[in-house]
């Protein structure tokens, strides 16, 4: 039993004490015991790769932070290494993968994951957080959306355009959903092994959704996460986080997915009106908004959370916490939420 469920009753759309909170990428640089862990490893893939590690630094932040939810720590591209495909995480520029996708030989020899033979560190690192948490919060896991994975392998690295992955698109779909299928299939796989794991609901980020057109997101992005919410096992709610993809809310809106999580640029008003009260909306501060002063940080999250109304509502930011923000700030974010949610309910305000 979870001695903090509210994140679970608000994602079903059930009536909570008050609005639950978590940051998407809480666990990490911001905080000092983090980065104190960190500097005696010899990089990121190590603390990825050890389960007892990756479940200390999961924990830290509902230590320090006193956050609703803890969210595994990992991180997206571990599924293309899964499938063959092996990437680099250099300091200062971020994941490199040595090969890429180029040709039908190359998308032939992507296997579809097996997640205990190759993501078995994952599991085993739900495993251990789950009996360290000992039901304090719920543990959230998670994956990388298909077409964000493409993106990574066929473009090798971070991009503004990643027009080499959009090329694909136009010039050879059908080698596009050949790779996509593959992702998906291990994505469900995963998910479900993470579920299994003791992961109390699940998130699929869709990073790179944005820099697509909407016809081609609907085609080579959309489907996809539509074929995993429907293949997660019922009773565990699903999130959905498409970053920039603002006209594919009413698609989510019918996918049977209980949460869907918005950016800082749209306006939480907007997305209601138009989807109905259905779905659970998670977000959705500006990140950049952590930089202010304690009281800008108050009057920024409040706003937000008059945006929202009181029910249905995960509290979040819009995209993942930067790693410069002061972790004193975050505080101030995840109290007022918890005071003002509580007060907002109580009709005290």
């Amino acid at each position: 039993m979870l001695k903090n469920d509210l994140l679970l009753r608000a994602a079903r759309g059930e009536e909570t004490e008050r609005t639950p909170v978590w940051l998407m990428r809480q666990a990490g640089r911001i905080l000092p015991e983090y980065r104190a862990l960190r500097g005696r490893l010899s990089g990121f893939k190590e603390l990825v790769e050890t389960p007892e590690l990756a479940a200390e630094v999961t924990i830290q932040p509902v230590d320090a932070l006193d956050v609703d939810a803890a969210i595994i720590f990992s991180d997206i591209l571990v599924v293309p290494e899964a499938m063959g495909l092996t990437y680099e995480m250099i300091e200062a520029r971020g994941p490199m993968f040595p090969e890429t996708i180029k040709s039908a030989q190359d998308v032939q020899r992507m296997r579809v994951a097996d997640p205990e033979e190759h993501l078995g560190y994952v599991l085993e690192a739900i495993r251990v957080t789950k009996r360290a948490l000992n039901g304090r919060v719920p543990l959230i896991g998670f994956a990388g959306a298909p077409w964000t994975i493409l993106a990574y392998m066929v473009e090798g690295h971070g991009s503004k355009t990643f027009s080499k992955a959009r090329r694909m698109l136009y010039t050879n779909p059908e080698l596009a959903h050949e790779l996509l299928d593959k992702i998906t299939r291990t994505t469900i796989a995963y998910l479900r092994a993470q579920v299994e794991a003791g992961a109390n609901l699940v998130q699929v980020f869709d990073s790179w959704a944005g820099i697509l057109p909407p016809d081609h997101y609907h085609e080579f992005s959309a489907r996809y996460i539509a074929a995993i919410c429907d293949a997660m096992p019922a009773g565990v709610p699903v999130t959905v986080f498409a970053k920039g993809a603002w006209f594919a809310i009413s698609d989510f809106s019918r996918f049977n997915c209980r949460t869907i999580g918005l950016d800082w640029n749209e306006d939480p008003r907007s997305v209601r009106a138009a989807i109905g009260n259905d779905k659970t909306l998670q977000g959705n501060l500006d990140p950049c908004a952590l930089y202010g002063t304690r009281e800008q940080v108050q009057k920024s999250t409040i706003e937000m959370l008059r945006r929202f109304g009181p029910h249905r509502h995960i509290a979040n930011l819009g995209h993942g916490v930067y790693p410069d923000t002061n972790p004193d700030n975050v505080r101030v974010f995840v109290n007022t939420v918890k005071e003002f949610s509580t007060l907002a309910r109580e009709g005290n305000l």
